[in-house]
């Protein structure tokens, strides 16, 4: 099949149909911050995939150009061991990003929960633009740890802020140099994070020790509060003032892991998705969904959001799979347009900067806008008992999950990890297939066994197979070489942002565990 006729089956579709705020990051003028998506009846239009054809032939990467792009965003992290043995059971983590919106508007995170036990981490996919993706990555983890705090930690830890005391450390964060943090918002968010642990106080009593999914719950929920609050109630400082309502009138799906010894805790709110790798005992690995997607094909939450509203608007509360007829995802932060009554918004809109009133998505109200709010950032929260056969965990946006089952995923991250390539049957898919053209295939599953990986990440590998594998579920690198040379006008025609997180587990202390309790 010619690469053209491949790519031209994997168009993502546009998770708001709106245009969007203005970029976390400056990029060229006459490009919105999401690229405009290719509706589906335009994969047919002669004259426009002429134009992709001559856009796709004028870029040919080299394998070196190709490594450089895809491990430009890698981090991998070791749990460092103790006496020679590693007692947490994460061993360790890789984590990749590829962008397709210029910027990208996916966010990743991951920190060790100090004052508690355990490891987060997180995937955040923004949509219209990134401000509120960013203030995920910098943000929710905090509200996490500060929700397990104990009651005598949290007295503790507002009586150094009194007496004007360093704090002790609440996460130890893992970042790659490009996840950056917004230094000018800190002080606005430590006040919000503070007020928030001043309440739990109020509500806890001494010797009180959180619920881990409790905890899950209220973090999400304070946080996606705070977001709205802060928009609502501005600041003094114009460029505060203006991010903090960027931040609200974008949105961002969230999947976060919790894992603590052999307690795995899934928090989930929108389509990212969370998928664990189960090595049976001939050494495959199957895989075992620990989300649900909050979407249209979810038919749990389309029967949750119609039961929120009067039977008068169950026609046009979800149209077209979408929220409204505009938003994919069912639960996010931020995205006050679906949230606030249209009062509020035109009051809120009505007192900020005028680069808000520039912009055509702060200003549309979406149809049949009757009995807000019709979005939540309320998580769906998983838990897991981890078995010695458990071995990794996968967290990745919705790009990765429309480019590849999660059975394949889980395949292609076990062979990774162990070195042994489950060799399945050759299918070709129904194509015809000359001889020669299969020998070739041949040659290069032969290849690809025998040679040592070229990636040391696990979510780069994976990544490249995401993005360049053919119909045969093998990598091509003309069809990887294509799909990381479009520019950023067609990029985001034919995938979406990838953000991927692979975690590793050690059976051995998982077992430990087990065995103790």
């Amino acid at each position: 099949m010619p690469v053209m006729s491949q790519l031209l089956k994997r168009l993502p579709r546009a998770k708001v149909l709106s245009s969007s705020l203005l970029p976390c990051q400056h990029r060229r003028p006459q490009l919105g911050s999401s690229a405009p998506r290719r509706p589906s009846h335009m994969s047919h239009t002669p004259s426009r995939c002429h134009q992709t054809t001559s856009a796709l032939h004028s870029y040919v990467l080299t394998p070196p150009q190709v490594n450089s792009i895809l491990k430009a965003n890698e981090y991998s992290f070791k749990v460092p061991e103790f006496d020679g043995k590693n007692l947490s059971s994460v061993m360790g983590f890789d984590s990749n990003q590829l962008p397709a919106n210029a910027p990208i508007e996916d966010r990743r995170s991951a920190a060790t929960c100090l004052q508690t036990r355990g490891m987060l981490l997180g995937v955040f996919d923004g949509h219209a633009g990134c401000a509120c993706a960013q203030a995920l990555s910098e943000r929710l983890f905090y509200y996490i740890a500060v929700s397990l705090l104990p009651h005598d930690t949290l007295c503790e830890l507002e009586a150094a802020v009194e007496a004007g005391r360093a704090l002790s450390p609440i996460l130890q964060w893992q970042k790659h140099p490009n996840d950056y943090f917004s230094r000018e918002a800190q002080t606005l968010y430590f006040n919000s994070l503070r007020t928030y642990w001043q309440e739990l106080i109020d509500l806890t009593n001494p010797g009180d020790v959180p619920d881990t999914r409790e905890a899950l719950m209220n973090a999400f929920k304070r946080l996606d509060n705070d977001i709205s609050l802060e928009a609502q109630v501005g600041d003094p400082n114009a460029f505060l003032h203006y991010w903090v309502l960027r931040v609200a009138f974008s949105g961002a799906t969230a999947c976060v892991a919790h894992v603590d010894g052999a307690d795995l805790y899934i928090a989930n709110a929108g389509d990212a998705r969370a998928v664990l790798g189960v090595q049976e005992e001939d050494g495959s690995f199957t895989a075992h969904t620990l989300s649900n997607d909050h979407c249209a094909q979810n038919e749990d939450e389309v029967a949750r959001i119609r039961a929120e509203h009067p039977p008068s608007e169950r026609k046009t509360v979800i149209r077209q799979d979408r929220l409204l007829g505009l938003l994919m995802p069912f639960r996010a932060f931020g995205d006050v347009k679906f949230k606030w009554g249209i009062e509020l918004q035109k009051r809120v809109l009505e007192s900020g900067p005028d680069q808000l009133h520039e912009n055509e998505h702060t200003k549309f109200i979406p149809p049949n806008y009757h009995t807000p709010p019709y979005l939540t950032a309320e998580p769906e929260i998983t838990y897991h008992r981890l078995r010695p056969q458990d071995r990794f965990l996968v967290i990745g946006s919705d790009g990765l999950w429309e480019t590849l089952h999660r059975q394949e995923v889980v395949r292609i991250v076990g062979e990774y990890l162990t070195g042994v390539h489950q060799q399945q049957p050759l299918t070709v898919g129904g194509y015809q297939v000359t001889l020669g053209q299969m020998q070739g295939l041949l040659e290069e599953r032969k290849a690809r066994t025998s040679s040592a990986f070229e990636d040391q990440n696990a979510a780069t590998y994976l990544m490249r197979h995401a993005v360049g594998n053919n119909e045969f579920g093998t990598v091509d690198h003309e069809r990887l070489s294509k799909m990381l040379s479009l520019p950023e006008e067609l990029a985001r025609m034919y995938r979406d942002d990838i953000t991927i997180i692979v975690s590793q587990f050690n059976p051995h202390v998982i077992g430990a565990h087990r065995q103790e309790e």
